[in-house]
């Protein structure tokens, strides 16, 4: 299933996205994620959710540097209440049923909560 990117979305196009798993990355500055552990999980991510069979994700770009960093950047508050990114969260029926920050997401989690084991 092909990967959807948003820039900044609101909160209430995200809770009514139908993708199954909503990915949250620093967004791209000078022409590439500002984050570099954003930067090494892109590829590992890509491959897991590359091919027909594979469930649907939303890639969710927060924002530059001094945007992500403020108390007040909406992806920080609920209903999703990221403290880092990378962060992937399994939604079902729009509540989140998992989650995997950071280095979780090189690891063998990935393979397991997309599975469903």
């Amino acid at each position: 299933m092909p990967i959807r990117t948003l820039e900044t979305p609101d909160i209430a196009t995200l809770t009514s996205a139908p993708e199954e798993y909503l990915i949250f990355y620093s967004s791209v500055v000078d022409g590439k994620m500002w984050c570099p552990d954003c930067r090494d999980v892109e590829g590992r991510v890509n491959a897991a959710f590359a091919g027909a069979k594979q469930p649907s994700a939303l890639i969710v770009f927060v924002g530059d540097r001094p945007t992500w960093k403020s108390p007040d950047n909406k992806y920080r508050k609920a209903p999703f209440n990221i403290r880092g990114v990378p962060t992937l969260l399994k939604l079902k029926d729009g509540k989140e049923v998992g989650r995997l920050v950071e280095g979780e997401i090189l690891s063998s989690k990935l393979d397991e909560l997309i599975s469903g084991q």
